[in-house]
């Protein structure tokens, strides 16, 4: 198990990259994270949904995508509650103190998850979620200490030198952990070292010293890092190129599903960028995106707080185009309708009003891959969904025996609940085509594979991958049900 002194510190990375490594070594891997926070997920053959870290770290280790490999998902819709999903399926909603209260009993499908991996791989890889030093969460905890002494998982610590204050952080989880939690961890990597690595060496026998834990290696900051998808909002990144045609995206608070754009970062002819709330819409953008949304009403309320409604009616007079996908589609439309009170208190307000179409949210969630042709163009993607949106607007795309999607008479506006349809590249290429945009050719399923193999390399040449290796040991656990 590899778990982090802090959030954000490369585990989801890291495990992917031994993922890649021990996969080319013949090994069946599986990928496992006991819970998961994020609005990025992806959905799995059989109907359900996982994080999105998972979902690469499968692919990493070129399996299929399964419900297990990520058996509690916490997908955020305000600032203190979260839809709960357990292995694939949503099974309500819980404030963070009521969700603490949940926790023990989710431990049993987190161990039984865990279970049906391990029964089918050599090795299973867990990736730990935020801080293993949060000594106030520990009493119910599932994500970190709490499951690896469930299931007897030995624990290697990442920390990210990056950040600033590794020796600190590391030494003083040591120190505020529980000395049999501190007894499961095997050793510490340290993540995100720039420059000459002997200039730390000094420092890796300090935290041997103070902790008693062997030193696995010192890896060095990878430089391809940003071609993987980044797996929840705090991997965004705002910096700008200024060169090609502009493509803005509105991440407003609740943002999901972003990596729909990661494609676009790598395309050199795109300029793009996520705005952020407090930043208007740039005169000169060819294209703005409404992302999808955990909480659609909530979204739009903010979307209109930050004077983003007024820019994009610039935006739509200067002759711009928009896109909304699955929530910024609904935003779109001319009303969205929540009459259950799924995303909080029930109601019905004005959307944006650029697409004929009105939204209800109700009904199952949809999870499906799907396939079809926008604007006689083919695409694969999938949907992941509540709500149902109906109008008098065209359509947009052709799905296996259905229309869906929308756009305006002129063209200009569309909306559509496909994720992903950037990501192929015959759809990237018809967009950016009609933007006037530069295309480079890339085969975006391709460069993501390579970079995995480029991460494997990073990674297995500064880490003793046999002797991690030797560290892992068959789990001993009852499972509970």
């Amino acid at each position: 198990m590899i778990q982090g002194t802090g959030s954000d510190v490369g585990k989801s990375m890291v495990v992917a990259g031994f993922a890649r490594i021990f996969t080319r070594r013949g090994l069946k891997v599986r990928p496992f994270k006991p819970q998961n926070m994020s609005n990025n997920a992806a959905v799995t053959p059989d109907g359900g949904e996982i994080g999105r870290a998972q979902a690469l770290q499968a692919r990493a280790a070129r399996v299929p995508l399964s419900v297990h490999m990520n058996p509690v998902l916490l997908k955020p819709q305000s600032e203190t509650g979260a839809q709960v999903v357990v292995q694939g399926k949503v099974v309500g909603t819980a404030k963070a103190r009521a969700y603490q209260t949940m926790k023990p009993k989710l431990l049993g499908a987190v161990l039984e998850s865990f279970g049906i991996l391990a029964t089918e791989a050599d090795l299973v890889l867990v990736e730990g979620a935020g801080s293993a030093s949060e000594v106030n969460l520990r009493a119910s905890d599932i994500a970190n200490m709490g499951f690896a002494r469930a299931a007897d998982v030995p624990v290697v610590l990442l920390g990210d030198i990056d950040r600033g204050g590794v020796i600190a952080s590391l030494v003083g989880t040591q120190a505020v952990i529980d000395p049999a939690d501190a007894a499961m961890i095997v050793g510490f990597i340290v993540n995100r070292f720039r420059g000459d690595p002997a200039l730390f060496a000094d420092g890796m026998k300090e935290i041997e010293r103070r902790t008693g834990w062997p030193a696995l290696g010192l890896l060095p900051f990878f430089e391809h890092a940003h071609r993987l998808p980044a797996e929840d909002a705090l991997g965004l990144s705002t910096a700008r190129r200024g060169e090609g045609v502009k493509i803005v995206v509105l991440a407003y608070p609740r943002i999901a599903n972003f990596d729909d754009f990661d494609p676009l970062r790598l395309e050199q002819g795109v300029d793009l960028v996520f705005l952020r709330p407090g930043e208007a819409i740039p005169g000169d953008a060819a294209l703005v995106i409404l992302p999808g949304s955990k909480a659609t009403i909530a979204d739009l309320a903010a979307l209109r707080a930050a004077g983003w409604h007024i820019d994009l009616q610039a935006h739509v007079r200067r002759g711009g185009q928009v896109l909304g996908i699955c929530g910024g589609y609904q935003m779109l439309g001319r009303t969205v309708a929540d009459p259950h009170g799924i995303e909080g208190p029930p109601s019905t307000v004005d959307g944006l009003g650029l697409l004929a179409v009105d939204t209800v949210l109700a009904g199952d969630k949809v999870l499906i891959e799907v396939s079809g042709t926008a604007q006689g163009v083919p695409f694969k993607g999938y949907e992941m969904h509540v709500g149902r949106t109906s109008g008098s607007a065209k359509t947009l795309l052709r799905l296996d025996g259905h229309d869906e999607g929308s756009v305006s008479n002129n063209g200009r506006i569309a909306g559509c609940y496909i994720h992903g349809l950037l990501a192929d590249d015959r759809q990237r290429r018809h967009w950016l085509e009609r933007l006037g945009a530069a295309t480079s050719g890339l085969d975006y399923e391709a460069d993501v594979d390579a970079t995995l193999d480029l991460l494997a390399d990073h990674v297995e040449k500064h880490i003793d991958c046999d002797r991690l290796l030797a560290l892992a040991r068959p789990p001993r656990f009852t499972r509970r049900t």
